[in-house]
């Protein structure tokens, strides 16, 4: 196994979809291209915020085989796995490394039963022992989070490198920090609480708004590694506003919207998910606005 630092601000990277559902490789590229000039860590595709919950094992493949090659060995490039048995993990995660991906985030188990303690670390052996690439445990599920006293059960397993904790719960994240920093990478993936997290310790963050604000994201991370608190608590705010405008239900359609209009294109989101509707874009725009990544229109005498 390779090792891999996966410290920083790491984006996620929307999936473009097209009209016809299909996965749009031209705007892929370009947003993966854009990442790259704000400074971000690495970048996570088929991840959540690339709705690779809706995605085939080829179209998974595909989009990091394109990632990869258009990252170029610049940053690493992890893999998102969301599947619900040990089997389909395996699947999943070896098709991403013949893409090339320098490690895989990996969702436990989380389709209505929950796997023992055990059984979930069996789950993340045999993925280790498949793929032999750096894992990450993707600790999104609220009605499945891993609890600390599971993640330690796992010490043993070499493959598994890092924990990104989301699931919206900062309790599990002081506890992991407090616990198990010195054995795993602690990823923040609680988008509006960034700031508070890296005061805490966390390595990092690999998350959604990364996405939307990159370049406010990376500010961020980088006054708090140099102590300047009151420019990483304006940012904090910033970044906070944006997120209080797209976090919703359709969070595909609403992080879309948010880059369309700061002039990317990310495409549509899969479907059942319709694009973000007037309501939603003139409230993101209000937002993108209050945090200065765009200008106001101006007014018409």
């Amino acid at each position: 196994m390779n090792e891999i630092q996966l410290g920083g601000m790491i984006s996620t990277v929307v999936t473009p979809f097209d009209a016809n559902d299909e996965v749009n490789y031209d705007l892929l590229r370009a947003e993966v291209a854009y990442l790259l000039t704000q400074g971000v860590t690495a970048i996570c595709a088929c991840g959540s915020t690339g709705e690779g919950q809706t995605l085939s094992i080829e179209e998974s493949e595909e989009i990091c085989r394109v990632v990869v090659e258009e990252v170029a060995g610049r940053v690493p490039v992890i893999g998102g796995v969301i599947q619900n048995s040990t089997a389909q993990a395996k699947r999943y995660s070896l098709a991403l490394k013949r893409a090339g991906v320098d490690a895989i985030q990996v969702t436990p188990v989380h389709y209505v039963f929950s796997p023992s303690p055990e059984e979930t670390a069996t789950h993340y052996r045999e993925i280790g022992e498949a793929t032999d690439l750096p894992i990450i445990l993707y600790n999104v599920v609220p009605w499945a989070l891993v609890p600390v006293d599971t993640i330690e059960l796992m010490r043993d397993v070499p493959q598994l490198v890092a924990v990104k904790q989301s699931g919206g719960d900062m309790h599990l994240l002081a506890d992991l920090l407090h616990r198990v920093r010195d054995r795993y990478t602690i990823l923040a993936a609680l988008d509006d609480l960034h700031y508070p997290a890296f005061v805490m310790g966390a390595h990092g963050a690999l998350a959604a708004i990364p996405t939307v604000t990159p370049g406010l994201s990376v500010e961020l991370w980088d006054a708090v590694q140099t102590g300047d608190h009151a420019r990483a608590l304006e940012l904090h705010e910033r970044i906070l506003t944006v997120w209080r405008a797209i976090d919703a239900p359709n969070l595909p359609a609403t992080i879309k919207a948010a880059l369309e209009l700061q002039g990317r294109d990310g495409g549509l989101p899969r479907q059942p998910f319709a694009p973000a509707s007037d309501e939603e874009r003139a409230r993101i725009r209000a937002a993108l606005i209050d945090a200065k990544l765009i200008e106001a229109e101006p007014q018409l005498a």
